[in-house]
């Protein structure tokens, strides 16, 4: 512990000889890891139709480009996050760089659809840990200020939100899909030259007692769970299906195996404290419905726009930008104000906002053309995610900042599970619809009141007011 203390505080110091230039070096070189991770989320949506012509690939495959890299980035993050607390976070963001730019390498060149989707799972891995290595680099080394730097990366995911669609449709018809992925290998190598420059290297002392156990367990609790849900969202998917049940039964035996072991690990590889200890508990929860009704929502609105209103697809495609720019315009302000507003405030409002979009986006344009009323609705959203974002991010932090990489790590998880969750039931429950767009304008309403109900669960946020 001596020892780890006085490498946080070299690290400070190099710091601290240089704290407005060195700061903003730090806390750029991981924001570029953020943003093209981001960008990555979204940019490979736009491309869907010529990678699947290229490569002769079936609808449902294709689309696994996707999915697979949201699965492997749920089952990364709070591995990512404890790895990086126990070996060191400035080794866990390089490998993260190093291997997320390798596999976007791999993936411009793949020549069939089943290897790219398994390129695209390991670029997921890279990806996945960048947001916990980030984290834990910010919260080391930035002191009282660290509560500003984490809520500011809530602006940095909308901003690559905006620019990954457009880059994708700019690089399929000018060029070809495969400048989706080779468009990262000169911003990786950016970025890993600025990690090895920039980052300070804080040794740290690997844990003795490594639980291999409860890493298995964790992985067999998420993979079978995620793969059960994301069927579910599949073409022909049911609830009754033993694709469905058989996976979801071994995730639960999994998780019930999980908290035995974490209960009388002598050094476990997730502590209970984190999932059901005092304010984790009620945050984990927050997490996942911010993940289903907030996350899940914004790859829905261009399908709901089409289907409802017979949108064209570029026009049902910007109504992001709408919602990306309400999350720019408001998180800068919401940052600027945590430490007098604490985080419950910002939370609530942001949640009650949230839940007031969805309802304009699910009524019917009033007074407004449809774009406009879309426009609107989704823009609201992304107001109250502004709001809330940087608040969420540092109210679990705060719980454990010396275990900053893996909290984050969990809070990911959380709330990426909550997105693939609702996309995939809400999937499911279009397919069977008659009226597909009336059928998400209601789903879009559940979203609302699982907003709304969970208000009361805010008061339960563990505050924080005046600085770290």
């Amino acid at each position: 512990m001596t020892e780890q203390l006085a490498n946080t505080e070299t690290a400070r110091g190099v710091l601290d000889r240089q704290p407005a230039r060195g700061r903003v070096l730090l806390f750029a070189t991981v924001s570029i890891a953020l943003f093209m991770a981001s960008v990555d989320q979204t940019i490979v949506a736009t491309a869907l139709p010529a990678l699947q012509h290229d490569l002769h690939a079936q609808v449902n495959w294709s689309a696994w480009t996707i999915t697979v890299y949201a699965l492997g980035q749920v089952l990364v993050m709070p591995l990512a996050g404890k790895f990086g607390d126990q070996y060191g976070r400035k080794q866990i963001f390089l490998g993260a760089a190093v291997l997320f730019t390798t596999a976007s390498l791999c993936c411009g060149f793949a020549d069939n659809i089943y290897l790219l989707i398994m390129l695209r799972a390991i670029q997921a891995i890279g990806g996945g840990a960048f947001m916990p290595s980030a984290t834990g680099i910010i919260s080391e080394l930035f002191g009282a200020e660290r509560d500003r730097a984490i809520g500011l990366f809530s602006s940095i995911f909308p901003i690559g939100g905006i620019i990954g669609p457009v880059l994708g449709g700019v690089f399929v018809t000018y060029w070809s899909w495969r400048g989706i992925f080779l468009v990262n290998i000169p911003v990786g190598i950016v970025l890993i030259t600025l990690g090895i420059i920039f980052i300070p290297d804080i040794a740290r002392r690997p844990d003795r007692h490594l639980d291999i156990r409860g890493v298995l367990l964790l992985g067999c609790t998420l993979l079978p769970a995620m793969l059960g849900i994301a069927y579910l969202g599949g073409t022909g998917g049911s609830p009754i299906s033993p694709f469905f049940l058989v996976p979801e039964c071994a995730a639960v035996a999994s998780a019930w195996a999980f908290v035995r072991h974490s209960a009388k690990a002598p050094s476990p590889f997730i502590s209970l404290r984190f999932l059901s200890g005092r304010g984790f508990a009620v945050m984990n929860m927050l997490n996942f419905l911010y993940g289903s009704a907030v996350l899940g929502f914004a790859p829905l609105v261009p399908l709901y726009a089409e289907d409802r209103f017979g949108l064209a697809p570029l026009p049902a495609g910007t109504l992001l930008t709408a919602r990306a720019v309400g999350m720019i315009a408001t998180a800068g302000l919401a940052v600027y104000l945590l430490r007098r507003t604490g985080y419950r405030w910002p939370i609530a409002v942001g949640f009650a906002l949230c839940a007031l979009g969805l309802v304009a986006t699910a009524a019917s344009p009033h007074g407004l053309t449809v774009y406009a009323w879309l426009a609107l609705g989704t823009g609201i959203c992304g107001v109250g995610a502004g709001i809330s974002t940087p608040a969420s991010n540092n109210a679990t932090l705060q719980l454990a900042p010396e275990h900053a990489a893996a909290v984050a790590g969990l809070r990911g998880m959380f709330r990426q599970a909550g997105a693939i969750t609702a996309v995939s039931i809400t999937a499911a429950i279009v397919a069977r619809s008659a009226d597909p767009g009336i059928a998400q304008a209601h789903v879009f309403l559940v979203f609302a009141a699982v907003l709304i109900v969970s208000l009361p669960f805010v008061l339960l946020v563990p505050e924080h007011r005046g600085g770290w």
